[in-house]
């Protein structure tokens, strides 16, 4: 099998413990980019994976983001798929009747990222992703959107786990015969629309931009938004951290994202 394309997940993935992209990392991806091309997945917005492709020399490159509801190539989109805001509305109404025990509900809309306040979650997003939120209430948000015809790529809910069981519990009752809904970690879900997965921004990008086939792939990733992107391409490559379920579907582990697993299996594959 000759691979000739590589897709990689960023967070838990590809970035060190410290939220970066490694010296080492760079290196290995610098040494096979004209060859391969090197193509970041992400449930991130785009100007959240930015700093990262310029960092990594593939500004020219496309980009997944939104686990696949945006794919983008330089300013160009090629894929663009938002969860409708009848959808959006029930789930803010759903929390809102929860006065004691309401989730932090973020919103996005291409580089747009709407926070209903500057509290502990927004701060932490913030600092992992290198990105400020603009601050408005969720309903402001429903109403800019209704007026301008939009819908939100990813809407993400962070709280405590005592909160976030029961929303996790009640969008996978009520939502998720229209959205996926990601359990992201354990204070974080990610929903986005069903007709999209990292997969589908794959198969967009080989249609689109490189005319490989899926057996010409290789992905890394950790995390259950990977799984379907992983299982379906020819080398499949999970980190060590990795769930138990991710690591079932891929034809290699490598080291642990902290160990810089990403750039140490390139670096030994790619000797061969």
């Amino acid at each position: 099998m000759s691979i000739k394309i590589i897709f990689s997940d960023i967070d838990g993935t590809l970035l060190n413990d410290e939220r970066q992209v490694s010296e080492y990392t760079i290196e290995q991806v610098k040494k096979i980019k004209n060859q391969l091309p090197f193509i970041l997945v992400s449930a991130r917005m785009p100007k959240q994976m930015y700093y990262i492709q310029e960092r990594l020399d593939i500004l020219n490159e496309p980009l997944i983001a939104y686990n696949g509801a945006l794919v983008k190539h330089k300013q160009e989109v090629l894929h663009s798929v938002e969860i409708p805001l009848s959808i959006i509305e029930t789930l803010i109404q759903y929390n809102e009747q929860k006065a004691d025990n309401q989730v932090h509900i973020s919103l996005y809309n291409a580089d747009d990222w709407y926070a209903p306040s500057y509290d502990f979650w927004a701060k932490r997003e913030e600092h992992n992703t290198q990105t400020s939120p603009e601050i408005l209430s969720n309903k402001e948000v429903l109403n800019k959107w209704y007026n301008e015809g939009k819908g939100a790529h990813k809407v993400m809910l962070m709280g405590e786990v005592s909160y976030i069981e029961p929303m996790f519990a009640y969008l996978n009752e009520k939502l998720n015969t229209n959205t996926h809904i990601y359990r992201a970690k354990e204070t974080y879900i990610e929903v986005a629309d069903i007709q999209v997965s990292k997969l589908t921004g794959v198969k967009m990008i080989l249609d689109k931009i490189y005319p490989f086939s899926l057996s010409e792939v290789m992905a890394f990733g950790d995390n259950f938004n990977d799984i379907e992107m992983l299982k379906n391409v020819g080398h499949g490559v999970a980190v060590a951290n990795a769930h138990t379920s991710v690591k079932a579907v891929c034809k290699a582990i490598t080291k642990h994202h902290k160990e810089e697993g990403v750039a140490d299996y390139i670096s030994t594959y790619f000797k061969k």
